[in-house]
């Protein structure tokens, strides 16, 4: 049975990660927290940054996973504090970014608040291969 994909096309080969990537980018469309800007610069250099109130350096974690960014929070549990009113958001987060091929984590600072995470673009060389052509059965 043939499947018909956006990625269907014969001459698209190995782009079905590109469906798989699209699909999971929309399923994670709706979460809003935690608020996220991000910044471009004129040198194609990216900078995204979270607002993490209330976490501390030791209760973030910032992975790069299978070419995602992984933006990790959990904060420790409020030993014997008893609240009148809680509306600072103390929950835990996980965000994930899709990096494209190419773009690097730089550097990550907490500063005021605020989780800034700096990404950069490598300069790739295109290249050409030869491939020899053998006369046979492939192994």
């Amino acid at each position: 049975m043939n499947r018909h994909t956006t990625f269907g096309s014969p001459y698209l080969l190995g782009f079905d990660h590109l469906e798989r990537l699209l699909e999971r980018t929309a399923r994670n469309a709706g979460d809003s927290y935690p608020p996220y800007n991000i910044e471009a610069f004129d040198d194609g250099s990216l900078r995204i940054i979270l607002a993490v109130a209330g976490f501390s350096q030791k209760e973030l974690s910032v992975t790069e996973e299978d070419r995602q960014l992984v933006v990790r929070g959990k904060q420790a549990e409020a030993d014997g504090k008893t609240f009148l009113h809680r509306g600072i958001a103390a929950r835990q987060f996980l965000r994930s970014f899709v990096l494209a091929d190419g773009i690097e984590v730089t550097a990550a600072t907490l500063e005021n608040g605020l989780l800034k995470i700096h990404l950069a673009r490598k300069q790739v060389q295109p290249s050409v291969r030869v491939v020899d052509i053998k006369i046979g059965d492939m192994p």
